[in-house]
């Protein structure tokens, strides 16, 4: 899409992000997966940590928690709700700038690992995580599995007496990208465009990027609750941890 910058999305979302997406997963559920991973003395990293939506309640569950993100604005929504500063925020991306030290969790929550355009980027990606992951660290990653398609869509969103809010989008199954516009109309305010693009991949394409930054496959799951992943989960969330010394390449627990 031209024009669209890694701080893009949450440039655009970041005043309607927790009305819109509070409830896209449950919020108690994701925070006891992560903390009983972390453990209440553990640091936790958070790549697109947004508004808070979830390192603000998984705070008081561990040691300590850092949220990078590309878009200024919206870390001021995280700093407005977090007064205290419970949640370390960090503006940059989230390969090339992630913070220096080492974690016993990180993790990129609702397909945050695809916003990253590129199958390079999203390599790079597991490369700088294996770096700042503690020799017992995890890597959790939550995303959708792709129902690959190509073509275009628009649908209506939401609708209210005095606002509608399209949704339009492109879809490229040869790239693996999908790109759109939320296109919201009120009565006072005129038009409002809200761009978003992502590159997904397949989990065993995002296994293979692990394995190349020498993570293996220690968990997976279709939710943060534990469901057991197979053929017809629409989601996955992987759980990556360094191989051993004396494991091969490409192994799994």
């Amino acid at each position: 899409m031209r024009g669209y910058s890694p701080s893009s999305y949450g440039d655009a979302f970041a005043d309607v992000y927790d009305d819109w997406y509070r409830d896209i997963t449950d919020i108690p559920t994701t925070v006891a997966f992560i903390g009983a991973l972390a453990g209440t003395a553990g640091s936790v990293l958070e790549l697109g940590v947004g508004t808070g939506r979830l390192a603000l309640p998984l705070a008081p569950h561990v040691g300590s928690i850092v949220g990078i993100d590309s878009s200024e604005k919206m870390l001021d929504r995280l700093a407005s709700a977090d007064p205290h500063r419970t949640v370390i925020g960090v503006r940059g991306d989230m390969v090339d700038d992630l913070p220096a030290g080492q974690h016993e969790v990180v993790f990129a929550a609702y397909n945050t690992i695809f916003n990253l355009l590129t199958a390079e980027r999203q390599q790079a990606c597991f490369a700088a995580v294996s770096e700042r992951l503690s020799p017992s660290g995890s890597f959790v990653v939550e995303a959708f599995v792709p129902q690959p398609h190509t073509g275009s869509q628009v649908s209506v969103r939401s609708m209210a007496a005095d606002r509608v809010v399209l949704s339009a989008s492109v879809h490229d199954a040869d790239r693996q990208r999908a790109e759109g516009q939320f296109i919201e109309f009120t009565e006072t305010g005129g038009v409002r465009l809200r761009p978003w693009a992502i590159r997904w991949a397949q989990p065993d394409e995002l296994d293979a990027m692990a394995d190349a930054a020498g993570l293996r496959v220690a968990e997976r799951w279709a939710d943060f609750d534990r469901s057991a992943f197979g053929p017809e989960s629409e989601r996955h969330v992987t759980v990556y941890q360094q191989r051993r010394p004396a494991e091969p390449s490409g192994s799994a627990a």
